[in-house]
């Protein structure tokens, strides 16, 4: 299934199902919500829970060159109304996750949005190039939201040009399409969407998570081992629908894949009013009862 031919799904729906295919760019999708990346690796545990395949898509944890076993330990702490975390990017490195994983989401049938990440510039153009012609892989997410070793470690999507430099490279050699995954954490995030879009980026994926540090008042001592970490969950939620706003506002015609706080229905709908076609979920809400699934359906419908 590769989601990408417009007619992809219409032999499924009945007369009395609400359509659900959403358009991002020449990418169709069978319904709206997707995974946020990070928070659902490659979907194994879940698909014990729920069947994956509903899903519009898998947007996998992103996927670096080499294997990486993350940062040292607390690597989480709660916060009001969300979470802090510094996972380091741990994941199998692309190699093993292809052996492994991919043919594990293909034999299901759901498409796949790979998210990558990387140090250096040339580090994305590898990784796309790991993902030519990959079957059941459907887009690329560009996690640029992570700090540029050339560049004094500053992160790529904190300014245009370097956000210009590393999309350039990424759909130079990809085969599908390729989304930015940008930061909240710069002045204006329209001009660094405009400067992804430039480059030849779909589109965007907003937000990820927001910079944060918590201490311990009792050991003086910050909550994580890494001290900063990104700040997920409820709390970021009015970022992130304020972001989709102000990029929909200045690229209309963009496709958005809206995400951040995102647990219920009415927060999907909420995205997709302000401007994103798709809304990425966090796992543990996934699972609904049917009349909840339902209602998502509708909400859909009524924003697309």
């Amino acid at each position: 299934m590769t989601a990408v031919d417009p007619r992809a799904g219409a032999s499924r729906l009945r007369s009395d199902q609400v359509d659900l295919r959403v358009d991002l760019g020449p990418l169709r999708l069978d319904n709206p919500i997707v995974t946020a990346s990070g928070c659902f690796a490659s979907g194994r545990e879940i698909e014990r829970f729920f069947d994956i395949a509903r899903l519009g898509a898998v947007v996998v944890k992103s996927l670096t060159l080499e294997p990486r076993g993350g940062l040292p330990t607390p690597r989480m702490a709660e916060t009001a109304s969300g979470m802090l975390n510094a996972i380091g990017l741990q994941n199998p490195g692309v190699e093993q996750w292809l052996a492994t994983e991919l043919p594990w989401l293909q034999a299901l049938g759901v498409p796949v949005v790979v998210s990558i990440a990387g140090k250096t510039v040339a580090e994305y153009r590898m990784l796309a190039e790991y993902l030519r012609g990959q079957p059941g892989v459907v887009a690329i997410e560009a996690n640029i939201s992570c700090p540029n070793v050339d560049d004094r470690n500053v992160v790529f999507a904190c300014r245009a040009d370097a956000t210009r430099e590393v999309i350039q490279q990424v759909t130079r050699v990809a085969t599908v399409p390729v989304f930015a995954k940008l930061t909240p954490d710069v002045t204006d995030i329209a001009g660094i969407a405009e400067a992804a879009v430039a480059a030849g980026a779909t589109g965007v994926s907003l937000i990820n998570t927001l910079l944060g540090m918590a201490i311990d008042v009792e050991t003086r001592r910050p909550k994580l081992a890494a001290v900063t970490g990104g700040l997920s969950g409820p709390a970021i939620k009015p970022v992130a629908v304020r972001a989709v706003h102000q990029v929909h506002q200045a690229l209309p015609d963009v496709p958005i894949i809206g995400m951040g706080g995102v647990r219920t229905v009415t927060d999907v709908a909420e995205l997709m009013l302000a401007g994103a076609k798709c809304g990425g979920r966090r796992h543990r809400d996934v699972r609904q009862p049917a009349g909840r699934h339902r209602a998502a359906r509708g909400a859909a419908a009524l924003v697309r």
